[in-house]
């Protein structure tokens, strides 16, 4: 794999993660000239930087291979670099400037505030202790634009093509997890984890449980107040109900893996922060990295909604092939909400024949 090719993967990873921005640390001005590639005209490609990295792990698109920068440029990046701001020195050398960027149309921004604090926070409705209430607006997340994947990778044939988030799992870089090698492993470290503020009101951690070899992965958004007592996803009423699900299409939940993407559970059950997602979805990712699913099945509006980093209701989400990661993604309706609308297990039972239709064939392909 040659450079440009490491590096457009660990952007685009970067900016599955949320990160709009990268900082040159470390490095002197003729390593970061160099690393660009500046030529006497500047680029016509855009400039891109990978950050704490050496010269060979940056260079600018459709850069000549033997650049040299003309002394006003140098004279300026290194005036600029002086300061401080990498930024400058970057636009000096003919980096465009950040507010010239482009902006999507389908991208729906959040506000910073939204992004890191929910003073009451709108209540989850998918969790045993919640009350069965409409299920309330959610803010939106910003969707990532990706490529579609090629016709006939879509559940083997199976289902409409739906959203597609993040590039396939064989194709990820290393992840800040990547040495934590077992899903014992994970489990302790998500134990000790204290990256957002959620460790510090519950009572334990809920990494997931099920076989270390499963291909088949259950996936919520967060543990209720069972769960959280419990240590245990997916108990209480709802879990059993999950488990009678599983088993009518010939599934042990323990042959499964079960979890959700937050590992500790909110206060009161409000729906989780963008901020505690990012903190924790690394988790989920290693997860998925070890066990490599050959499907997922995401129960609820939220864990769908948060997974695919969409506001589409759940009704539309449904009977659609997604992908998270690369892996087949079907979305259902949580257990809980089963309990309160008894019409929802027709579709369900559609959905969880879909997913196994899926895994089915995975296995015959594998």
């Amino acid at each position: 794999m040659d450079g440009r090719e490491i590096l457009r993967r660990y952007l685009e990873q970067r900016r599955e993660l949320g990160e709009s921005e990268f900082v040159l640390d470390n490095m002197s001005v003729d390593e970061a000239l160099k690393a660009l590639g500046v030529s006497a005209a500047p680029p016509s490609g855009p400039v891109v930087a990978r950050r704490d990295a050496g010269p060979s792990a940056s260079t600018p698109l459709n850069a000549p291979t033997e650049p040299s920068a003309p002394n006003a440029a140098r004279q300026a990046a290194e005036q600029a670099a002086s300061s401080g701001d990498w930024r400058e020195a970057l636009i000096a050398v003919g980096a465009p400037k950040p507010e010239s960027a482009p902006v999507k149309k389908d991208v729906v921004a959040v506000s910073s505030t939204a992004a890191t604090s929910h003073p009451a926070g709108p209540v989850r409705h998918d969790a045993d202790d919640a009350p069965p209430d409409a299920q309330p607006p959610r803010e939106k997340i910003p969707r990532l634009e990706m490529p579609s994947p090629v016709a006939g990778a879509l559940g083997h044939g199976m289902g409409v093509p739906g959203i597609v988030v993040g590039s396939p799992m064989r194709d990820l870089l290393p992840g800040p997890l990547a040495h934590l090698e077992t899903l014992d492993a994970i489990a302790a470290a998500a134990a000790k984890c204290t990256a957002c503020e959620l460790y510090a009101g519950a009572k334990n951690a809920v990494p997931g449980e099920g076989s270390p070899s499963a291909r088949f992965v259950c996936v919520g958004e967060a543990p209720g107040a069972t769960e959280d007592e419990l240590g245990r996803p997916f108990v209480g009423a709802s879990g059993q109900l999950l488990t009678k699900i599983l088993d009518a299409v010939k599934l042990a939940r323990e042959d499964v893996f079960i979890c959700n993407v937050l590992k500790h559970r909110p206060p009161g059950n409000r729906n989780p922060t963008l901020d505690e997602i990012k903190a924790c979805s690394p988790f989920l990712l290693r997860q998925l990295e070890i066990l490599q699913p050959r499907v997922i099945l995401a129960l609820g509006t939220f864990a769908a909604q948060t997974l695919l980093q969409t506001s589409t209701p759940i009704g539309k989400l449904r009977g659609q092939v997604h992908h998270y990661f690369g892996v087949p993604l079907i979305v259902t309706y949580h257990p809980a909400a089963l309990l309160r609308n008894p019409s929802w297990k027709r579709p369900t039972w559609e959905d969880v024949q879909l997913a196994r239709r899926i895994f089915d064939n995975a296995a015959r392909d594998a």
